[in-house]
């Protein structure tokens, strides 16, 4: 027996033609950093307008047609919002490059998506001019915002054309005949920060795309809706800035775009001048702004909830927000490979206020479309106890269940990222609760191997951040003869603090098993983070080894 029900493709084209229209009023704000300056604003409408000029101009001016990949090296903006709406929605794939690469990664990542467009903010011609005699695909750069043309004109030898954006669009028609493409098509494409070997290409479908937005909309996901305004710190490189642009737009939430103004400071002044009622940033970067209200009085009470992801938020992280500036914090997991919503630390019905810390304090429940479950070392699943720990294998309609394998080339399953059954192998070690709460313990990568016995980097981590001497710590195994391997913990003191070894270890021992103390101890000036802003322990041991830590043994 067969459906009575339309069979309506669920593409990026309507959730543009959604929002243009029905929220047509909804605004995008661009902070602009400029003292006195009002902040740039668009309506949805507007956007809309200006989404169908850019796709014009791409196909009649560029000669873009298919599913030709147009790369944004571009901040969180309006116009890099565009290119978000239109390059998928007219059937091409929007290829979001990760502005904080190295640059030998950005040039393999560009030719291996073979990108025939790239559109630059101005700000950042001098990180893309040098890299243009290297790549082999790109045809035309599009200049948004102000900045030197001049480093593009003469670094490809004329091979490739340079274009002003807003030339580019003027003039042209305000509304596109927007093709009905196939919903499982791809619509955009993100890489991997590539921390091991090269990077690794994600391809989004519109479908996929269209059901995520649903689910961060949804209220047991952020509750997006037309009375909110959405500030994503997080940038629209990384993981399609969560698939919250998208989302946004679908459900009418006004969008506060903080451009290349990411340090505490500024984002304190544009939450307390804009008023978003939500944010969403990695833990770094909450970590400086929760610093700078501390040491400098704002009002930021328009914020309902603040999302922490991508990486472990630690307790102490949000018990500051929450008693020291009356700021609801919200823990989310995800991945590239995930869309990446995984899951949300929503407490369920009925918790306590203590009660529902043990919750939030968690990765997060599983949506419905996420199907979970954990893989044994030995072979087999673990059962959902809350203690069995294992690695995570997830699969749904916003999992990856490939990587791109390059122009022409069959999709990548690797088999230490994708089972036989075609499960995601995330790499994340923990637990799984009966109730569906997800809390890791580990990356498989950084778990410590003591003795025959697991410790959890993470805990120590977070631990350690909640002495108030400390502002960051990372905790990495380090080769040890008699164990295997031991912990070495590596901590930023606060500035004027003066925590010394002894007391640290002093307050580890009050909350956690005694084996589990870090003997190896290092200051040090910063954690190294990568291009997304998590913990790059892969640096420190490489420091370690290299004997470039000045480490104290403290049995």
């Amino acid at each position: 027996m067969l459906s009575t029900m339309q069979d309506v493709p669920l593409t990026v084209s309507r959730i543009l033609r959604h929002g243009s229209t029905v929220h047509s009023g909804s605004y995008v704000t661009t902070w602009t950093g400029v003292p006195g300056q009002a902040p740039a604003k668009r309506t949805f409408g507007e956007v809309g307008a200006r989404s169908a000029q850019l796709a014009q101009a791409l196909r009649d001016e560029l000669g873009v047609a298919g599913d030709q990949r147009v790369a944004t090296l571009m901040w969180n903006n309006s116009d890099h919002m565009e290119a978000y709406l239109a390059i998928p929605a007219m059937g091409a794939v929007l290829h979001t490059l990760n502005l904080r690469l190295p640059a030998e990664q950005l040039v393999w990542i560009i030719n291996h998506a073979t990108d025939r467009v790239v559109i630059v903010n101005g700000s950042l011609v001098p990180l893309l001019a040098p890299l243009l005699p290297k790549l082999a695909s790109v045809e035309h750069v599009v200049v948004s915002g102000p900045g030197d043309r001049a480093p593009l004109e003469g670094s490809s030898g004329g091979r490739i054309r340079v274009h002003d954006y807003e030339d580019l669009i003027a003039g042209r028609p305000t509304d596109f005949d927007w093709p009905e493409v196939d919903e499982r098509d791809a619509a955009a494409l993100c890489y991997t920060s590539g921390t091991t070997g090269d990077p690794k290409g994600v391809v989004y479908s519109h479908r996929s795309i269209y059901l995520h937005s649903l689910q961060v909309n949804s209220a047991e996901a952020f509750g997006l809706g037309s009375r909110d305004t959405l500030l994503p710190v997080v940038p629209m490189f990384h993981v399609n800035a969560w698939g919250t642009p998208h989302a946004a737009f679908m459900a009418g939430a006004s969008l506060l775009m903080p451009d290349r103004f990411l340090q505490p400071a500024p984002l304190a002044e544009m939450i307390e001048s804009e008023r978003p009622t939500i944010a969403g940033a990695v833990p770094t970067i909450f970590q400086g702004l929760l610093a700078e209200l501390d040491a400098t009085k704002r009002d930021v009470s328009s914020l309902r909830c603040v999302i922490i992801g991508g990486a472990a938020c630690p307790p102490a992280l949000m018990k500051g927000f929450e008693e020291r500036h009356g700021l609801h914090v919200v823990h989310a997991w995800g991945m590239t490979e995930t869309s990446p919503l995984g899951c949300v630390s929503h407490p369920p019905a009925g918790a306590g206020a203590e009660e529902a810390w043990s919750y939030r304090v968690t990765q997060g429940r599983f949506p419905a479309s996420v199907e979970a479950r954990l893989a044994a070392p030995g072979g087999g699943f673990l059962p959902w106890d809350g203690a069995s720990a294992g690695e995570l294998e997830v699969r749904g309609p916003w999992i990856a269940g490939a990587y791109y394998g390059g122009a022409g080339a069959e999709p990548l399953r690797p088999e230490d990222k994708f089972t036989e059954d075609g499960w995601l192998r995330t790499g994340d070690v923990g637990t799984i609760s009966p109730d569906g709460y997800l809390t890791l313990t580990d990356r498989a990568k950084d778990v410590i191997k003591s003795g025959g016995e697991w410790i959890s980097s993470v805990e120590l981590e977070n631990q350690l951040m909640a002495h108030p001497d400390v502002a960051e710590a990372a905790v990495v195994a380090v080769p040890d003869e008699k164990w295997g391997e031991r912990p070495l913990a590596t901590v930023v003191l606060r500035e004027g603090a003066t925590a010394g070894y002894e007391e640290l270890k002093g307050f580890l021992a009050e909350r956690v098993a005694r084996w589990q103390l870090p003997e190896r101890w290092a200051l040090i000036p910063s954690v190294p983070k990568t291009s997304v802003g998590k913990f790059d322990k892969k640096v420190i041991r490489k420091q370690y080894a290299d004997g470039e830590l000045e480490v104290t043994r403290v049995d």
